[in-house]
């Protein structure tokens, strides 16, 4: 083992990298850069300490405290296996609307570069019981006199992730489950010296920056095409998502002054099993998830009567029921999803001054009293701790 000093200073090169993203650089952005890091610290110690594939469990992976663009509709889980073991996943399926596997190897902040995704499985496909119960093997070969249900384990793959989207927080019944390795193992030792030392290296020395880069990244790669206050569709297949992950994403950098405001509009597929907009910082990190309003789903939004949503962000409340927070932030992204949707719409962003928004939108969206405005914030508050979020 080295001297804990050693450790630290294998974070410090870490910070060479603030400054090089497209935000606006001043002491709130470092500040939340400085955050981004400890949290990166934070969930890489889940990743890299509290998984092994010998000995599977689910650990938390981005959620409302790991917030390097989570869906803030979701709970994201994760184990690491190996692609030649056989592991068995058991529990309920809960009734939020979205529920699923994707196996790749190497996932976002692990290792230079981007690894592979394998396989996107939805929870749905499997046999569900009338108590929604599931039970599912994971491996290279379906086990000989396995008749149940079967899901391929790619050789290479060297994780599994659970994702869950909720629709109407704190109201839905969550997903519950475990999972075992099959082929047998030796009985689980305590961790070595060398071992602790080997990890702590990965953690300090590379996670924690390397997740940063990346989030500066998506951020950088929107710009770079000219997407500010302008919306584009994406599927992140660079980012590791495969290509039968059956979601497309729209996107903008937003840049408006602090009198300001973006008026998203746009049509909604005809089928849609889930949909959400949210608001992210010039870092990559979502904003306040719990006490702000600061995302929209296919529950919490409100439809116009034309059938169209539309939405306004800016820095304060316009007194429309689909308000998006900047929180306070004049440059960032809004990033939202289309779910197994009959189509894929691209929004349109329209900037304008705040004061212009009530006579731009007229009556077409519905408004929202102070009181109203409360009693959503309190549902949204409590809703989102009486869901699973980690």
């Amino acid at each position: 083992m080295q001297d804990w000093s050693e450790y630290v200073d294998l974070l410090k090169p870490a910070a060479d990298i603030f400054g090089s993203g497209t935000a606006p650089v001043d002491e709130n952005l470092r500040a939340n850069f400085y955050r981004q890091l400890a949290m990166n610290l934070s969930q890489g110690y889940f990743l890299i300490f509290q998984t092994d594939p010998r000995y599977p469990e689910w650990v938390p992976f981005e959620n409302s405290a790991f917030l390097l663009q989570p869906n803030p509709d979701a709970v994201y889980f994760y184990t690491a296996v190996d692609g030649a073991g056989t592991y068995r996943v058991t529990g309920q399926r809960g009734t939020a609307p979205v529920a699923g596997f994707a196996v790749g190897n190497r996932i976002i902040g692990m290792t230079e570069g981007f690894g592979k995704g394998f396989g996107n499985y939805d929870l749905d496909d499997l046999t569900i019981g009338e108590d929604g119960a599931f039970e599912v093997i994971f491996s290279a070969e379906r086990p000989a006199g396995w008749s149940g249900d079967w899901l391929h384990l790619d050789p290479e793959s060297d994780f599994i992730m659970v994702r869950q989207f909720s629709y109407a927080w704190g109201r839905e019944t969550d997903m519950r489950l475990a999972i075992e390795r099959l082929d047998p193992q030796p009985p689980k030792s305590v961790i070595t010296p060398a071992e602790v030392d080997r990890q702590l290296r990965k953690l300090f020395g590379s996670y924690a920056r390397r997740l940063s880069e990346i989030g500066l990244g998506a951020v950088r790669a929107p710009h770079d095409k000219g997407l500010v206050n302008k919306f584009g569709l994406t599927t992140f297949q660079d980012l590791g998502n495969g290509q039968d992950w059956p979601q497309a994403y729209f996107e903008t950098v937003f840049d408006i002054g602090p009198d300001e405001a973006l008026v998203i509009e746009t049509d909604l597929p005809e089928q849609r099993s889930y949909w959400n907009i949210q608001v992210i910082d010039g870092l990559w990190n979502q904003l306040e998830v719990l006490y702000r309003q600061t995302s929209l789903n296919g529950h919490t939004a409100k439809v116009d009567g034309d059938g169209r949503f539309r939405a306004v962000l800016s820095h304060r409340d316009p007194g429309f029921a689909n308000w998006l927070d900047t929180c306070g932030h004049s440059y960032g992204m809004m990033i939202g999803r289309w779910y197994r949707c009959s189509d894929q719409p691209e929004p349109q962003a329209i900037r304008m001054k705040l004061s212009d928004v009530a006579t731009y939108l007229g009556d077409r969206s519905p408004r929202i009293t102070p009181e109203e405005r409360a009693q959503a914030m309190r549902e949204r508050l409590t809703g989102s701790q009486l869901r699973r979020r980690w």
